[in-house]
Order: structure tokens, then C-alpha cells, then sequence
């Protein structure tokens, strides 16, 4: 590894432009402080913690469990995971995101415009 770079020295290389906008790189600093929330899934999993839902995950390096279905309600959600709880079996599930398909909900989801900025 480059001494320079461990030692707090910035990246060689231009910053991007995309629409006349700057793009961060290793030569920007990101704020990571700002007043609005992203549109990630975690996100929308943490407006809807309690609701029953069906995660349909995928494992392609598993010939026993390469597609699964989970069903439950949604108690926790993180940047990398889901925890859901079974009460029917009362089973718990931690759940990767990289794994998740898509989540079906019995229920309206709870979606929240703030995500966006110039909303």
C-alpha cells in the first residue's frame, strides 16, 4: 500500500461531472449530514417494522436452498439485514439484503416522499 494514501493523502484523478454537476470521488469529501433520508430499502423495511410480509431470497451458491421464502413480520432492518419473526412457528430469520429479491406485503406499504430532496 502507498504510504501516501494511508497517511491521509488524497487519490490521484479528476473529479466526475455529470449534468454540470460534480460527482464525488477520492477527491471529495461526501456530507454525509444532509437533511433527507435515501430511498433504501432499509429505510422503507423500518416504516413498515410489524407488518406480515414474504421475502423471496435467493442463494445461488446453494444447490438445497437456492430459492427460499420467508414469511413473517418485520421486527428489525439494517443496512445489510432484515430480522423477521415467524409467529406462527415462532421462529426468528436474519436475513442479508444482498439475498432479498423482492418483499411482498399483505398490507398498503408505508412509503414516505421525504426520501427524496426536492420533493
Amino acid at each position: 500500500m502507498n504510504s501516501e494514501f494511508a497517511n491521509g493523502g488524497s487519490f490521484p484523478g479528476n473529479p466526475l461531472y455529470v449534468g454540470g454537476q460534480t460527482v464525488p470521488n477520492q477527491q471529495n469529501q461526501i456530507n454525509f449530514n444532509t437533511t433527507f433520508e435515501q430511498s433504501y430499502i432499509e429505510n422503507i423495511l423500518r416504516l413498515n417494522k410489524g407488518k406480515k410480509v414474504e421475502i423471496y431470497a435467493s442463494y445461488p451458491d446453494s444447490s438445497e436452498w437456492r430459492n427460499m421464502v420467508f414469511k413473517g413480520i418485520i421486527e428489525q432492518s439494517g443496512r445489510d439485514h432484515i430480522i423477521l419473526s415467524d409467529p406462527n412457528t415462532g421462529e426468528w430469520y436474519l436475513i442479508l439484503i444482498i439475498y432479498v429479491n423482492y418483499v411482498k406485503f399483505d398490507e398498503a406499504i408505508a412509503y414516505s416522499p421525504s426520501f427524496y430532496p426536492n420533493n
